[in-house]
């Protein structure tokens, strides 16, 4: 059985990532930027591919996502 994965949100700049269904030979990623409201909460993350240095932006709860994610280049 899984564990929810416990993450704090305050702790994710400059962050490691790696996707496990990696696509264009992207597979590992490092937050970037965090992306706040007007009450400084935290909403998404910038999420750049070390490979290719594209970014995409996601919404940081996705990275809870053990299908999707995993914390850390493996």
């Amino acid at each position: 059985m899984n564990t929810p994965r416990r993450l704090n949100p305050r702790k994710l700049l400059l962050s490691k990532w790696t996707a496990t269904q990696p696509q264009n030979r992207e597979r590992h990623f490092l937050v970037t930027e965090l992306i706040r409201d007007e009450d400084d909460n935290i909403l998404a993350v910038e999420l750049q591919a070390v490979l290719t240095r594209r970014s995409q932006t996601l919404d940081w709860h996705q990275l809870l996502d053990t299908q999707r994610w995993l914390q850390g280049w493996r």
